[in-house]
């Protein structure tokens, strides 16, 4: 899928919101595991890339050098 290109600073949207009720998160780490952080509560959480890929709902904003 075209659209599940990722990258560092990256906007993403899960499929299920955070308990918060935000569902925007911003990639902080990359490598094996991602970590990303809720844009709602700064929480942070580190999923396996499998995981990830498969809990992504679409790249909402790229970040561009």
């Amino acid at each position: 899928m075209v659209d599940k290109e990722f990258g560092l600073n990256d906007v993403v949207q899960m499929k299920k919101p955070h308990p918060c009720g935000e569902n925007r998160w911003k990639i902080i780490r990359m490598g094996m595991d991602i970590r990303v952080r809720c844009l709602g509560c700064n929480h942070s959480v580190m999923i396996p890339r499998r995981d990830f890929t498969k809990k992504l709902k679409k790249v909402l904003e790229k970040f561009s050098e």
